[in-house]
């Protein structure tokens, strides 16, 4: 298949999980890559190996998102390489379940570094860039719709990322440029806790009876990417397995 040839797309925090699996189904779409990593870069080079040996084309490029001249600098660095970006999918993030109470500063400031700033700051890369007719996908959460401890500010920093795409898409529309959200349930990545009961708990809220898996969403990614995902934008897909 090949409905995103001569397609640029990039995928922040594409080293691992929910990012990589976005990543090698955009470029099985036919895309060129950007894999995204602040650190793992062996993970990331593992990733662009995997898609090259499919006969696909991606890039591992280091940024650190929660930083702003990081962010400016990752996007630079596409158009010096590939003149263009027309996909952008902001799913670096992360999850620190830890009760109100307990939450220290450094932790709170952690989480809006990368789960807030990094998304906003990605997003203005990304209207500034992006080819008219381009794609823009916010990898959230479907916690946001929901509410159990320990979650506040994981679910706090994420809906603020929400907001924002449904402004931009709005900005942006005049471009032909569509911006969504896609919002994961208990999918089976390293960012889920081990903890079997809670494990359970999400298997139970489906109606599936599952957790969902990285391809699950990636799948939903690449339809919004693709021309037949051209009618959706302002949306939250809620790519839950059912979870209400």
């Amino acid at each position: 298949m090949s409905s995103l040839k001569d397609k640029v797309a990039i995928v922040t925090g594409a080293s691992r999980g929910i990012g990589r699996s976005i990543a090698e189904r955009l470029a099985q779409e036919g895309a060129a890559v950007v894999v995204n990593y602040c650190k793992s870069a062996d993970k990331a080079q593992e990733v662009v190996r995997g898609i090259e040996e499919k006969g696909g084309h991606a890039l591992a490029i280091q940024a650190d998102v929660s930083k702003v001249s990081d962010i400016r600098r990752l996007f630079q660095q596409i158009m010096g390489h590939y003149e263009r970006i027309d996909i952008v999918v902001a799913n670096a993030g992360m999850f620190n379940p830890k009760s109100v109470v307990d939450t220290t500063e450094e932790e709170f400031d952690a989480m809006v570094a990368l789960n807030t700033k990094s998304v906003f700051f990605t997003l203005q890369e990304a209207g500034r860039h992006i080819t008219d007719g381009g794609r823009i996908i916010y990898i959230s959460t479907s916690a946001t719709a929901s509410s159990y401890p320990g979650s506040a500010v994981y679910k706090g920093t994420k809906a603020a990322g929400e907001h924002f795409i449904t402004t931009l898409a709005h900005e942006l529309g005049p471009r032909q440029v569509t911006v969504n959200t896609v919002s994961p349930g208990f999918t089976e990545t390293d960012m889920l806790p081990k903890d079997e009961a809670l494990r359970e708990t999400g298997r139970q809220m489906s109606p599936l009876r599952r957790l969902g898996q990285p391809i699950d969403i990636a799948h939903v990614v690449a339809f919004l990417a693709s021309e037949e995902g051209g009618w959706i934008t302002g949306d939250n897909i809620q790519a839950s397995g059912g979870i209400t």
